[in-house]
């Protein structure tokens, strides 16, 4: 990187006070913070609402609805921080990829990625690409003051899956076939995404994102070793493109109870923790010097209000020696979630954790 591509730090925002940003910097919290994954979606009617009759992909683009999209949870449920509402494709859709998010499947790519002559659709993305991004982002922290905006992409090897495949796979047998059959192109295919996903990142920070989320929510199928030798140094790469504007960057992934060590290793200053995986065990196995995020089981807010609150105890327990903590689940929100079990959640880990 050279001096002039080099980002420039942050200044303080309104936010850099908030509980949230704290627990990330691992300094002490009036309260360990709340947010969820995918809590600006398919939970609340308020949202079904005004997304109805637009598309998925367009609705990202609008940024108006992203603005009113992203503010619903923050109402309702009384969240330490906002999460931009977007989609991991996004990026690829406005560099020219042909993708759908198709309702029922996700994304479909129209041509896969599968030869070296493919690579010529990945092409730098540009702010220009992405002006809506901008503007949205510039909207919502006026409206959101104090309570943080979480920007986020998809890591290189999850957008990796979607393109080989050509759509979501649960065995990835054509990104594997590449990815250890000709480990060349697949090496140079993750590398033009970590520009991309770190070019997508950058204008979320610039436009006044107060911390970013990378989800590679597709990395638990890899054994350590193949994550290590074919993934790692994408992501270090996208995490060390953004190191200098010194907001907490966040890593997540699903099923990725064996790669934390080497997920911490990428960059990140806070790593996500799915709900297989005890807090302190999660802590044991990164090591210092980084806060956790997680991790309670989606489905149990299915369960009565006393079983909810007794499996967030868990949770709560299992953290309390971590050097931060940022209270999530250990994946998004399910579709048919209760919304109010959400707000009472919220309500109980602040009233729970108050210092």
């Amino acid at each position: 990187m050279s001096a002039n591509d080099a980002p420039r730090a942050q200044q303080p925002s309104a936010a850099y006070d908030s509980a949230f940003l704290k627990a990330c910097r691992r300094e002490p919290v009036p309260h360990t913070p709340v947010w969820f994954m995918r809590q600006a979606g398919r939970s609340l009617p308020e949202y079904r609402k005004v997304r109805e009759g637009i598309p998925m992909l367009e609705s990202c683009m609008r940024p108006e609805l992203v603005t009113e999209i992203t503010l619903q949870p923050v109402r309702r449920h009384g969240v330490d921080a906002a999460i931009y509402f977007s989609d991991i494709v996004v990026p690829l859709k406005a560099i020219g990829i042909d993708l759908d998010i198709k309702p029922g499947v996700g994304p479909v790519v129209e041509h896969p990625i599968r030869t070296r002559a493919d690579l010529a659709q990945l092409r730098d993305l540009t702010p220009e690409d992405v002006s809506y991004v901008t503007e949205a982002i510039g909207l919502l922290t006026r409206e959101l003051g104090a309570t943080p905006l979480i920007g986020f992409a998809g890591a290189p090897f999850t957008l990796a899956s979607y393109l080989v495949e050509g759509g979501p796979s649960r065995t990835y047998e054509n990104a594997k076939a590449m990815m250890y059959g000709d480990p060349e192109l697949w090496a140079d295919l993750l590398d033009r995404l970590a520009d991309i996903t770190a070019a997508f990142l950058k204008v979320q920070i610039e436009a006044g994102a107060s911390a970013v989320q990378l989800f590679d929510s597709w990395a638990g199928a890899l054994a350590p070793v193949d994550y290590r030798r074919s993934v790692l140094p994408a992501s270090a790469k996208v995490f060390e493109a953004v190191a200098g504007y010194g907001v907490p960057r966040i890593h997540f992934g699903v099923g990725t109870g064996e790669l934390l060590p080497l997920m911490s290793e990428a960059g990140a200053d806070v790593v996500g923790v799915d709900w297989r995986v005890p807090m302190d065990e999660a802590a044991r196995r990164i090591g210092p010097g980084k806060a956790l995020q997680g991790n309670l089981d989606p489905t149990v807010l299915f369960a009565p209000t006393e079983a909810v609150e007794a499996k967030t105890r868990e949770v709560l327990d299992s953290a309390k020696d971590l050097e931060g903590h940022v209270f999530n689940l250990g994946h998004g929100v399910m579709p048919s979630t209760d919304p109010d079990a959400l707000t009472r959640l919220v309500e109980y880990v602040h009233t729970r954790t108050a210092r």
